[in-house]
């Protein structure tokens, strides 16, 4: 039984680095073409949803830290790893928590809650460091524009979520041997 345990955390550690260097490779390609940042800063979260399902424990909490400090240090534009390690690489993490363990109006209340923390803490980062000493009016507005959008992104992880575990869980079954 203990080498059994061994080689599947073997074999989790594994694909959780190999997550982690295809997470990274996205959020450059996000970085090379200016226009795909947040895209691939959203597919890379998607990784995330994938070690929450399929490894579990403290899996996805290693894929998100080491792509966030991998990505911040290796990549030149800041932009998709800001956006990843700021808000999209542990929320899938946050949402498994307050979906399992809160009632639907309450995990919302808390997944909003969070969007807008972490928002308002990246607008104050982005106010305070880049000196800007009187922020554009533009970003007042996007705390409330970028709710609706992040509705959306919920709405659309919660689809993948279901299309993983009901149509292509099955093809990964080299996990579970």
């Amino acid at each position: 039984m203990e080498r059994r345990t061994r080689k599947n955390s073997t074999r989790y550690l594994v694909i959780t680095a190999m997550l982690a260097a295809l997470s990274v490779v996205l959020l450059a390609v996000g970085a090379l073409f200016q226009v795909l940042d947040l895209s691939m800063a959203v597919i890379a979260s998607i990784l995330v949803i994938f070690a929450v399902i399929e490894l579990g424990g403290y899996y996805p909490y290693m894929l998100y830290l080491v792509t966030a400090v991998l990505s911040l240090l290796l990549i030149p534009s800041k932009t998709a790893p800001l956006a990843y390690a700021a808000f999209c690489g542990f929320y899938p993490i946050l949402k498994a928590i307050y979906e399992k363990r809160l009632s639907r109006l309450w995990s919302w209340v808390a997944k909003l809650l969070t969007f807008n923390v972490a928002l308002g803490i990246l607008l104050l980062l982005a106010v305070k460091l880049l000196a800007l000493f009187t922020p554009p009016i533009w970003m007042y507005w996007l705390l409330p524009l970028a709710t609706p959008i992040f509705c959306l992104y919920d709405v659309a992880l919660t689809r993948v979520i279901t299309l993983y575990l009901h149509r292509w869980r099955s093809r990964f079954s080299f996990l579970h041997k």
